[in-house]
């Protein structure tokens, strides 16, 4: 019996059919990207199954080797993207260390990508506190618990830390911890990315010197 290969074969000519994004607007007749993000992002949260802000976030720490996790972006705007963790967390030292980041998103169900490439500042203590004060209150609880990427020696151990501080706090108010607060990547690139045929995709990428240039649009072959 012949064993399904592990790895999708190359697509063959019927099968792009209906891989193109045939109703998808025109890309290239943008001035400016966060417009076109926020579209897209939009079209995500109508068509992904499960939390359609996920992202890819790839930092670099002192070591030289990049590292990638999935992350929720939490707010986006001109100034830039942001998402929150804890601070002593392998992505807070390697932010630490170097402070760029890179984002990707892949939106499967719609054919699409974005990458971001820029600078990390931190956000404002009172962005912080405000997202912080609108997560679920067992969320501001497991963030008080969890020593996050450091070693733990059974799942025992964080639940004993959760009820632990669970405890401290009874009904009163959660503050925030201060080794817990986002960051905002000051995109210098992002590129959008639509699947096309025969991976005759189309690309535009936006960029720019600093957050106070305007942005040069190029198309980039697939």
């Amino acid at each position: 019996m012949s064993k399904e290969p592990l790895i999708p074969p190359t697509p063959a000519s019927k099968d792009y059919a209906h891989a193109a994004d045939a109703n998808a607007v025109e890309i290239f007749d943008r001035d400016e990207p966060f417009d076109l993000f926020a579209s897209w992002l939009q079209d995500a949260k109508k068509q992904e199954i499960n939390d359609a802000n996920a992202v890819a976030l790839a930092t670099t720490g002192s070591d030289g080797l990049p590292d990638v996790r999935m992350v929720l972006l939490k707010d986006v705007d001109p100034a830039g993207f942001v998402f929150y963790t804890n601070t002593q967390s392998a992505k807070g030292m390697q932010l630490a260390d170097n402070a760029a980041a890179a984002m990707c998103f892949h939106w499967k169900s719609l054919r699409r990508q974005v990458r971001i490439r820029g600078a990390v500042l931190p956000v404002t203590d009172d962005e912080a506190d405000a997202y912080f004060a609108s997560r679920a209150r067992d969320s501001r609880i497991g963030a008080w618990a969890s020593k996050q990427s450091r070693e733990l020696e059974s799942r025992f151990a964080l639940e004993k830390s959760v009820a632990r501080e669970a405890a401290r706090f009874g009904l009163g108010d959660i503050p925030r911890p201060e080794f817990w607060s986002g960051f905002r990547i000051v995109p210098s690139q992002i590129e959008f990315w639509r699947d096309r045929p025969f991976r005759l995709h189309d690309r535009m990428v936006f960029s720019r010197a600093d957050s106070q240039s305007s942005w040069i649009i190029t198309r980039l072959y697939p």
